[in-house]
């Protein structure tokens, strides 16, 4: 049993979840929790058989992310349902939901709908903190815009917007994306692939980045 947070950890938490409720469309559910000592023990015995990493930090957030998740699905009426690791490293949701799980060092995330409202979705959480220019250089292409994100954190929305995209598409077809291959419009809340596959966008700065890619059903 993980203890429970500090007050103050709370308070991070409850703001980022508030901001996070407000971006995302009605019909997806979208949770987050900081990741704390004993988080490993959340994670069901498949799950935890499936998930190949021993370091006990990477456990902890793998525990953290899906006892969100596994919320998440009871309160659209699926429980206690092992969110296992395919070797393409998704997780594997159940028949007629679709989902996505993220984390940083200190902050997890996880998302889930219905496939009759969203075909498909990815979500990703970084700090809220610069991108560190070799990196950027990896992530950004000229075709992408970022106008109206904090011209500071515009980077790591970037970054974060790609990730999330790639987890949304990757389901759907299947296809290895490389951030070149990922063209992102923040001020339109829109991404395509090379593939043309179109994924919409939203993020949230409160207090880490949190960008979440959905395709709509049909």
């Amino acid at each position: 049993m993980t203890p429970p947070p500090s007050p103050e950890v709370a308070l991070a938490q409850t703001s980022l979840l508030q901001a996070m409720i407000a971006i995302a469309p009605k019909s997806v559910r979208i949770g987050c929790r900081v990741i704390r000592d004993g988080d490993e023990a959340h994670l069901l015995p498949e799950e935890a058989h499936s998930i190949p990493a021993r370091q006990p930090a990477m456990r902890r957030a793998s525990g953290a992310a899906r006892w969100i998740a596994h919320g998440l699905l009871a309160d659209v009426g699926v429980n206690d349902f092992a969110i296992l690791r395919a070797p393409s490293g998704t997780p594997v949701w159940p028949d007629g939901i679709t989902g996505s799980l993220a984390h940083d060092d200190d902050m997890a995330v996880a998302a889930v709908a219905h496939v009759a409202h969203i075909a498909s979705l990815g979500i990703d959480v970084e700090p809220a903190q610069p991108l560190p220019d070799d990196i950027l250089a990896l992530v950004a292409t000229r075709a992408d815009r970022t106008d109206t994100a904090d011209r500071h954190l515009a980077g790591r929305i970037l970054f974060c917007a790609k990730e999330a995209v790639y987890k949304a598409a990757y389901p759907l077809d299947r296809e290895v994306l490389g951030y070149e291959d990922i063209t992102v419009d923040l001020d339109a809340g829109r991404a395509v692939t090379k593939t043309g596959r179109e994924v919409s966008l939203a993020y949230c700065v409160a207090p880490r980045v949190v960008v979440l890619a959905f395709v709509d059903a049909g």
